[in-house]
C-alpha cells in the first residue's frame, strides 16, 4: 500500500476505499484454519493499516504482524520492537505459518516475479498469500503515474506471474466491479486533457457520499466474489507451497 495515497488527507479509518478493501482480506483470513496461530507478513505495508486491521479483528489467531517496507526509518523500527506490529526493512529470512499480504504492491515492482520468488524461497511450513493489484490497462491514468506503477493487471496476467512463481491459487476475482463503468468513463475523460502535474485521485469525501459509496462497495466485497468480468482491483489468494 502506497503512503502517497493518503497524502491528500484521506483517513483510512473512515474512507470508503480502505474500509471496503479490507473486507475480502478479513474474510479470507477468517476462513483459514484455527488450528495454528499465524504471523502476518505485510509486504509493502506503508502505514500498516491492513495488518493492524487483521490484528484488531483476530487478536487470538495471530502471533505477530511484520510490517515490511523499505521506507521505515531506524527510529520507527526500534519503536516497534516489543509490539505485535513489528516494522522491518526486509522480508523475514524464515516465513512459517504465515499469511503473506501484498496490498497493491506488485505493480510498483519492475520485476514482480522476483519478489514472489524471494518470498517463496523463505517460506517454510504452512503459508498462505493474499494479493491485490490495480486492474485493467484501460484504467491507466495520472494516478498510476503519481504512484509510480509499472502496470495494471487482469486476472490472466496476475495468474500467469503467480503460476510461474509456483504459487497455488485458490481464487481470483475482480473487486469494485460496480464502480468500473464510472471509473472507466472518468479516466477516459481526464486522459483527454492530461495534467501537467501527476497527482493522486484519492481524496476525502463528504461523509454522506462516503457512506453511500462504502455501502455499494461493501456489497461488492462481500457478495460479488465470483466476478471475473471487470473491476478496478484484482484479487488473488491461495497457498505458498515449497
Amino acid at each position: 500500500m502506497d503512503i502517497k495515497e493518503i497524502s491528500s488527507g484521506v483517513d483510512q479509518n473512515t474512507h470508503w476505499y480502505y474500509q471496503s478493501k479490507k473486507i475480502p482480506l478479513l474474510n479470507y483470513f477468517e476462513s483459514l484454519s484455527t488450528d495454528i496461530k499465524y504471523d502476518i507478513i505485510d509486504v509493502g505495508s506503508g502505514t500498516g493499516f491492513f495488518a493492524e486491521e487483521i490484528l484488531n479483528a483476530f487478536p487470538q489467531k495471530i502471533n505477530n504482524c511484520y510490517l515490511i517496507d523499505t521506507e521505515y526509518t531506524e527510529e520507527e523500527i526500534q519503536k516497534s520492537s516489543g509490539t505485535r506490529l513489528i516494522k522491518q526493512n526486509k522480508i523475514p529470512d524464515v516465513i512459517s505459518n504465515s499469511l503473506v499480504v501484498m496490498m497493491d504492491v506488485l505493480e510498483h515492482l519492475e520485476d514482480d516475479k522476483k519478489m514472489l520468488e524471494e518470498i517463496k524461497a523463505n517460506a517454510k511450513g504452512q503459508n498462505y498469500f493474499f494479493i491485490t493489484v490495480p486492474a485493467f490497462k484501460s484504467l491507466w491514468s495520472a494516478h498510476d503515474e503519481y504512484l509510480c506503477h509499472y502496470r495494471r493487471y487482469t486476472i490472466p496476467s496476475l495468474k500467469k506471474v503467480l503460476v510461474e512463481s509456483n504459487y497455488k491459487i485458490t481464487s481470483t476475482y475482480y473487486l469494485y466491479g460496480i464502480l468500473f463503468p464510472l471509473v472507466w468513463l472518468s479516466r477516459r475523460i481526464s486522459n483527454l486533457v492530461p495534467s501537467k502535474k501527476v497527482k493522486s485521485e484519492m481524496k476525502p469525501l463528504h461523509p454522506i457520499l462516503n457512506k453511500i459509496i462504502f455501502s455499494i462497495c461493501r456489497f461488492d466485497a462481500n457478495y460479488l466474489t465470483k466476478n471475473k468480468l471487470m473491476g478496478v482491483t484484482c484479487i488473488a489468494f491461495g497457498k505458498i507451497i515449497k
